[in-house]
């Protein structure tokens, strides 16, 4: 039985767009549709609308690797970022196959039919049903609705105003004022100097330090190929170079956490002067322990060096009518408190999914190759890298899967999933290991991951890359079976 469509993209993001792609370049004859409850595309990037948003990574490596990036600004923002993703869409004639305001509430998989029956709502509580052969979920992991909530006592007293990046208001006027952003993750990072141009003064108040590592705007190297190499040539070099060497950063801060731990810290005395002190700018665990904030041509430490803004590190006792009273006995006064504490993350977009009316609970399936579950048919979820850009794994995984439609196609098979009849004969292994708060808020809810490939979350790019050249779609762990062959174990 055919399908509205054959395959339903959850989400017109980064990963929805990917996708969208690659069926067009690898699966051009197969049917698709996009939806996204946002107005528009860009997921993340339209979501986020906080002052400097930007990428936290160069974006050789955070675009598509069959799309150059060609803007001089390799540490792109929010609306750079935006329009290249327009350009994507046009370029690959995604835009007829996207429909906005759209949410999925469920999805449920018939064996029988080997389809997934899926309810979607309207931003006027209009539903409505639509039916894929396969279901592709690029909705990221953030909890669109509910950032988390650190729950900070005496907050209804401060008379001032408390925002959250996730919900900036537009027109948010902070000329003058004095603000004080709690947190000190990327968020935080981002926005304190971009506020401190026009604040009376800014300080980020954290709990702990973050390790911090200055790098130009402007990738030179990536600007001086392009003036004397076809544009594409000149990605693929940039690209490659920049993986490679993200790629030993993170090992290296793995196998030797003290050099790294010392490179970052000379830097940042350099960069600060006199305005360094170690309270505030080395943390108590390892670099990479969590994620590595980008300060792109040091602007933080400018912002810092120049006393527009300051760092804080102390605990908050309470909010009070003025400010923020600390742990310490000091007080900050604000006008505006920037709540940059973290996000909720969410599996699967919080849609409900089952198998034959069965709840599907995430955390009892094994990861497949980064993207599919154990005994889960015809489904395929977009998780990206803790230590590299997400749009590294996006790009993968939408590869895999179109390989993964055409072999379906080639064996005249309706459904496909990662066999696993006996889960003890893997070994689980922690691949979140990251003391990021949201990372180890989340770890109830996820899958599990084996010590080896292909039952494992890797996170390691280069080596996924490999694997996905050498091992075979059919590989003999992925069965391909005609409908009708019900997996009972699917939502077990």
């Amino acid at each position: 039985m055919a399908g509205d469509v054959d395959v339903l993209i959850v989400g017109a993001g980064i990963s929805g767009i990917s996708m969208a792609a690659h069926m067009k370049m690898l699966c051009p004859h197969r049917s698709y549709a996009m939806v996204d409850r946002r107005e528009r595309l860009g997921g993340t990037w339209d979501l986020f609308r906080y002052p400097g948003i930007r990428s936290d990574s160069d974006m050789h490596s955070f675009g598509f690797r069959f799309e150059p990036w060609i803007h001089e600004q390799s540490i792109a923002d929010g609306p750079n970022i935006l329009e290249y993703l327009e350009r994507v869409v046009d370029k690959y004639g995604i835009r007829p196959n996207m429909e906005f305001g759209q949410k999925v509430v469920s999805a449920d998989f018939h064996s029988a039919e080997a389809l997934w029956h899926v309810e979607l709502e309207d931003a006027g509580g209009h539903r409505s049903h639509r039916t894929a052969s396969f279901l592709y979920l690029g909705s990221g992991y953030y909890d669109y609705d509910n950032p988390y909530d650190a729950g900070f006592a005496g907050r209804e007293d401060f008379r001032g105003t408390i925002v959250h990046p996730q919900f900036w208001p537009e027109g948010l006027d902070y000329k003058g004022k004095k603000v004080v952003i709690v947190g000190s993750g990327a968020t935080a990072v981002t926005i304190l100097p971009a506020m401190a141009k026009d604040a009376a003064h800014v300080t980020m108040l954290q709990r702990t330090p973050t390790w911090m590592g200055a790098r130009p705007q402007k990738d030179a190297v990536a600007n001086f190929l392009r003036k004397v190499l076809p544009q594409r040539l000149a990605y693929r070099i940039t690209r490659f170079k920049n993986i490679r060497m993200h790629n030993f950063i993170f090992k290296r801060a793995r196998a030797k956490p003290e050099k790294i731990a010392g490179f970052l810290t000379r830097n940042a005395q350099k960069a600060l002067g006199p305005a360094w002190n170690a309270k505030d700018f080395v943390p108590p665990y390892n670099p990479w322990e969590q994620r590595l904030c980008l300060v792109p041509d040091g602007d933080l430490f400018e912002a810092v060096k120049s006393g527009k803004a300051s760092i804080v590190t102390d605990r908050i006792e309470r909010f009070d009518a003025t400010g923020i009273q600390l742990e310490s006995g000091e007080h900050l006064d604000a006008d505006i408190i920037v709540t940059a504490t973290g996000l909720a993350l969410t599996m699967g977009g919080k849609i409900a999914v089952s198998v034959d009316g069965q709840t599907a609970d995430w955390a009892q399936h094994w990861f497949y190759r980064g993207c599919m579950f154990s005994n889960m048919a015809n489904f395929a979820v977009v998780f990206g890298y803790l230590n590299a850009s997400w749009t590294l794994r996006a790009d993968n995984t939408a590869s895999y899967v179109c390989n993964v439609l055409n072999r379906m196609e080639a064996l005249g098979a309706d459904t496909v999933y990662p066999a696993l009849p006996d889960e003890s004969v893997l070994v689980e292994d922690d691949v979140f290991n990251y003391s990021s708060g949201y990372i180890q808020r989340a770890r109830h809810m996820m899958p599990k991951s084996a010590a080896e490939l292909p039952w494992r979350l890797n996170m390691d790019y280069l080596a996924d890359a490999k694997d996905f050249r050498e091992r075979p779609v059919d590989d003999g762990v992925l069965a391909f079976e005609k409908a009708g062959n019900a997996i009972a174990q699917a939502a077990e």
